[in-house]
């Protein structure tokens, strides 16, 4: 039998190599290589080969969480044998929202939560706060062997795991969240999943940066991976999936944090779009997350600067995208920013990822530089190209009949942008100067 062999793997990102490295040449980061012990392997006999044309694919019918906001991220519902990570900081709300999610699932399936961090009456004392979990199955345990044991033994549904980082197996000699421990953890679970027929949910540890704490591969195994974004100190969460292999990625979930739990916001535009009035520097975009358009404040501050470098601050809004932003506001339309700090944020907390917010965007700043305000009711959307021209944004219908639904009366689009809704008023225009121009020009009539 082969000696096994030793190598050093990253904590960060799950580089291996043979030998142990100040620095990760993978992530470039300094001190995260540990030690790993592998086994050797064993020769296995060949399988015969199938032609997908033979291969007999039923369609599985979704399992519904019961909130529909986490339905519509997974793209319909859990599919059963599937394998979902979520990750998000502690304390925003991982395990209230899935076991909200388990009580629902309770009612008409076995639903198994197993617990690694909190003791069975804390998990008790959750339940009886957000009602209606009684029927839930608890397990408080930490071993692997015997976790993969009691799915094989129960055959649960559905099971979640709180949380993959507090599993251990005893044939890797490594602790408790280390990279071979989760990744042993992560791939046993993965095959319990598929051959038990078990929906299971992982929840994941996060690195100060946000991202799932542990190797790379983890997100690679997993058949979707749920990131919950938020604040402890404000109220509402969104729930992003960054990926699935049975739905889109593009869709968005919002929540509110009560006293009874977590509560989802049907129409978030309502909460996010509100935007005061006759307001310097605040202008609403029309954004689309997957298939829901959705209206959000854009808030912009531009300050005169003393610093040889001003400052470009986004807060929801990707920083290259913003510098891009005001360079083509600079070169193009005359907005004077080269001496003067330019302060972006989206209220509410919400992060906007697709480029048909540009066109506010850059109407906020605008409106911050110049001290005139947008109209009370306009709405922006569109994407800016770096000669100052406006390009078409996707699916122009929806975000219309968004804006027309909550009461708004003027939008500014990109040119051959085909009007849909008589009450409002849709401002085209092919140039940023000519966008700038009609969105504050409506301010004053």
């Amino acid at each position: 039998m082969a000696k096994p062999a030793v190598t050093y793997a990253c904590t960060d990102c799950g580089y291996s190599a043979g030998r142990w490295f100040g620095k990760c040449p993978g992530c470039n980061a300094f001190g995260t290589l540990v030690e790993e012990v592998v086994g050797a392997t064993k020769g296995k006999a060949a399988q015969p080969l199938l032609r997908l044309v033979d291969v007999k694919a039923d369609e599985a019918q979704r399992i519904s969480t019961g909130v529909p906001e986490l339905d519509r991220v997974l793209g319909g519902g859990l599919v059963p044998a599937s394998l979902v990570l979520v990750g998000g900081e502690p304390g925003v709300g991982k395990s209230t929202l899935l076991l909200t999610a388990l009580a629902a699932i309770s009612k008409e399936r076995r639903a198994l939560l197993v617990t690694g961090e909190e003791s069975v009456a804390q998990v008790k004392l959750r339940a009886e706060r957000l009602g209606g979990a009684e029927q839930v199955e608890i397990l408080a345990e930490t071993e692997l062997e015997t976790v993969c044991a009691t799915l094989e033994a129960e055959r649960p549904d559905v099971c979640v795991i709180d949380s993959v980082q507090t599993l251990y197996s005893a044939e890797v000699g490594s602790a408790p969240g280390s990279v071979a421990q989760v990744r042993e953890a992560a791939a046993r679970l993965l095959r319990a999943a598929k051959e038990l027929g078990v929906a299971t949910i992982l929840v994941g540890h996060v690195t100060k940066d946000g991202a799932v704490a542990g190797p790379r591969v983890l997100e690679h195994l997993v058949d979707c991976v749920l990131q919950f974004e938020g604040d402890r100190y404000h109220a509402h969460r969104v729930l992003r999936a960054a990926k699935n292999r049975f739905g889109s990625t593009n869709e968005l979930g919002v929540f509110e944090m009560t006293g009874s739990g977590l509560a989802g916001v049907p129409d978030p535009s309502e909460l996010f779009g509100r935007a005061a009035g006759s307001e310097v520097g605040s202008a609403v975009a029309c954004a689309l997350e997957g298939t829901r358009p959705i209206l959000l404040e854009i808030q912009a501050l531009v300050a005169p600067t003393d610093l040889a470098m001003p400052r470009r601050v986004a807060t929801g809004v990707d920083p290259k995208r913003l510098a891009m932003i005001v360079a083509v506001l600079g070169r193009h339309a005359r907005v004077a920013l080269g001496t003067a700090d330019v302060f972006v944020n989206v209220a509410g907390g919400v992060r906007i990822d697709e480029p048909g917010a540009d066109l506010a965007v850059a109407l906020a700043i605008a409106s911050a530089a110049r001290g005139v305000p947008t109209h009370e009711g306009l709405a922006a959307f569109g994407e800016i190209g770096l000669t100052g021209r406006l390009r078409p944004a996707a699916q122009a219908e929806r975000r219309l009949e968004e804006c027309a639904k909550l009461g708004l009366e003027t939008v500014v689009a990109p040119a051959d942008t085909p009007p849909s809704r008589p009450t409002l008023t849709l401002l085209q225009a092919e140039t940023l100067p000519k966008a700038i121009a009609a969105g504050l020009a409506a301010a004053t009539g």
